[in-house]
């Protein structure tokens, strides 16, 4: 029987008789890290592509570059051997990275061309109401006050979308940034039941490689590569690449696939509703992005939302 997405589901990491079971105390460190990196990576994303740095091929580059550093790390501590996976295993892979990098984070590097990154974490917020949609199509029934929530984080996210937050946002990113969080609401649902690797960090790693590999060839579809013109990237658009790296793939991805192996995915969609906050933050203090009354109305609307989803959730489960 497929566990309930409110349920403690482990593709990675899963406790057996006899295993390490998770702590507490390692959950909420990941959930931490998950909080305040990914808010932040909204942020070091609009400086690469305001950079000249395409955005497919630099969130590939960004992917791999991780994908290939933890692999020597994992392959210096437990040799190679630890990498090995099945087939099965690669193709559950596989359809998570593609799901939640490719067209999840892809959609939002593309869209943050014209999205300012706060805009575009409030829209993302929105994943938790997505996953609840999901769950519903998979034949469970939510509690009312669920239904509350849902509708009201979507009458946020459907101000944000149409009014654009009264930004220079043009409604086709805002559409693909839509289209992007349901993709990787589909892969944070599905993860746990598609036969992922049972190490957690072997997981992120390959999520990584077949992730970072599709938005290669998207890339190369959408002509990036005659758009990359080394001399004329500024050096900001590097470090926050560097950052990309190092805090937002090989830190928080790595602690959100945890996550996603080791507790409710309940308590795993809080993020949705914290990074948005920080990433409001810093792209005001740091881009000088504009706070519109349609955004901070929007975005508030969002996270009550969410809000009373998981807490209505929380206490089913």
């Amino acid at each position: 029987m497929a566990p309930r997405t409110g349920d403690t589901v482990a593709p990675a990491g899963v406790a057996e008789p006899g295993s390490r079971t998770p702590s507490g105390a390692m959950i909420w460190t990941a959930l931490a890290v998950v909080y305040v990196v990914w808010g932040s990576t909204y942020l070091a994303i609009r400086v690469v592509v305001e950079a000249e740095i395409p955005p497919m091929l630099g969130m590939a580059t960004r992917f791999l570059t991780a994908a290939v550093l933890m692999a020597a790390g994992l392959a210096l501590k437990s040799g190679w051997r630890r990498l090995r996976i099945t087939r099965q295993e690669a193709i559950g892979a596989a359809t998570v990275g593609v799901l939640l990098l490719a067209f999840g984070n892809g959609a939002v590097a593309i869209a943050e061309q014209t999205v300012p990154s706060g805009l575009a974490a409030l829209l993302v917020a929105a994943i938790p109401l997505w996953l609840m949609l999901l769950r519903v199509g998979g034949g469970e029934r939510p509690r009312a006050m669920t239904w509350v929530g849902v509708l009201i984080g979507f009458g946020g996210a459907a101000l944000l979308a149409l009014s654009g937050g009264n930004t220079s946002a043009k409604p086709l990113s805002v559409a693909i940034l839509v289209v992007g969080t349901i993709c990787w609401a589909t892969g944070s649902r599905y993860a746990p039941r598609l036969g992922l690797p049972r190490d957690p960090l072997v997981t992120a790693l390959y999520e990584m490689v077949f992730g970072g590999t599709a938005m290669v060839l998207i890339g190369v579809l959408r002509g990036e590569p005659g758009r990359v013109h080394l001399d004329q990237i500024h050096g900001t658009g590097w470090i926050a690449l560097a950052y990309l790296v190092v805090f937002g793939s090989l830190l928080a991805y790595t602690a959100y696939s945890y996550l996603l192996a080791n507790a409710p995915i309940s308590l795993v969609g809080t993020y949705a509703y914290v990074n948005p906050a920080v990433a409001v933050f810093l792209g005001w203090l740091i881009l000088s992005e504009v706070l519109t009354w349609q955004i901070l109305l929007g975005g508030a609307v969002i996270i009550v939302g969410v809000a009373l989803v998981v807490t209505s959730e929380r206490r089913r489960t």
